[in-house]
């Protein structure tokens, strides 16, 4: 079940997006139950869907990506930044805060940069985006100057695989809350036989001799890097000790459940003062994300009004030195 605010409730209206999106029509198939659908196995499908999907919901008139990069599936995405959007709530007396005065970091932005999208035409959100891969960084900031989002996303290039913050932050950067949906394979293998099962999840067979194009796309430094997911979050956890004065709550999904316990170890060891594990699901697929702090809930309900990002600090680390932390739900998650 999706978040109440999430704007996909149910089926697609197929309806209301050909009329944004006329060449949507020509991907519209009936499936078996009588109901109008699109082949999710056919990428050109599933990108016109998100096309239209951004047109119709989100304001983005103008919206591509180059061929085999990451397309999203827009529901779940949008529910990550509605649950933020409540995470940030609690220290906002209980309303999801809006506006240009809250900034969010979205590491690894993506060639379709969909989080800063639906987060700024939610909430106004300011954004700023990392990436590593320079074409996807190009299709990005292709994306934000043609529909003249240029104010309110920002990108920004970060040039070391070995690192999420270092030389990524400057000492006067502030957020309200980092978000990001890791690589989730360890290696090209476990990706391509990620594929192989989504594939044949989806009726098709892909050929013996040709590797199968996975529906919603993905590049090598989309789908995995060494240490897959798990690494990749408890890299972010070691290096936010470092960054913790400048970022609220930092987050991260977390696809795979038995990933949680390593996560959690970490996460107590870095003396982060409270964690949330906040769960997503949306039909069947199950997913969650971990989000942390090191401020204590003084210094959280402060936040909006402190100026120096010194302070704050201060108070994060006094907080966390008896290593305690606590672990709980977001009030709406099931």
């Amino acid at each position: 079940m999706l978040h109440p605010r999430n704007r996909h409730q149910g089926r697609y209206d197929f309806d209301l997006l050909i009329k944004d999106s006329p060449e949507l029509s020509k991907f519209v198939i009936g499936n078996p139950h009588g109901d109008r659908s699109i082949n999710f196995s056919n990428p050109a499908a599933v990108k016109f869907l998100n096309h239209a999907l951004l047109k119709a919901f989100y304001g983005v008139d103008h919206w591509d990506i180059p061929n085999n990069y990451l397309c999203p599936p827009i529901p779940g995405r949008a529910d990550y930044i509605h649950y933020l959007a409540d995470l940030l709530a609690e220290s906002n007396g209980g309303a999801a805060p809006r506006g240009p005065t809250v900034r969010a970091l979205d590491i690894g932005a993506g060639a379709s940069i969909i989080y800063p999208l639906i987060g700024y035409a939610e909430y106004g959100w300011r954004f700023l985006g990392s990436e590593i891969d320079p074409i996807a960084m190009a299709s990005a900031q292709a994306i934000i100057q043609s529909n003249g989002f240029a104010k309110d996303i920002e990108l920004r290039r970060q040039k070391s695989r070995n690192h999420i913050f270092k030389d990524l932050l400057k000492k006067d950067d502030r957020f309200d809350v980092m978000l990001c949906n890791p690589p989730f394979h360890s290696s090209e293998e476990e990706a391509r036989n990620g594929s192989e099962r989504k594939w044949r999840g989806l009726g098709r067979s892909p050929s013996r001799h040709k590797p199968p194009v996975l529906n919603f796309g993905g590049q090598n430094n989309e789908l995995w890097c060494e240490g897959g997911e798990a690494l990749f979050v408890r890299r972010i956890i070691k290096e936010s000790e470092n960054v913790r004065g400048q970022v609220l709550w930092f987050s991260s999904i977390v696809s795979k459940e038995t990933h949680l316990p390593g996560i959690l170890h970490d996460l107590k060891k870095a003396a982060a003062l409270d964690v949330r594990i906040v769960e997503m699901a949306q039909g069947q697929k199950k997913s969650r994300f971990v989000a942390w702090t090191f401020l204590d809930a003084l210094a959280r309900r402060n936040w909006r009004s402190s100026a120096a990002i010194g302070n704050t600090d201060i108070v994060a680390h006094r907080s966390g030195q008896d290593g305690s932390v606590r672990v709980g739900t977001l009030g709406q998650s099931r």
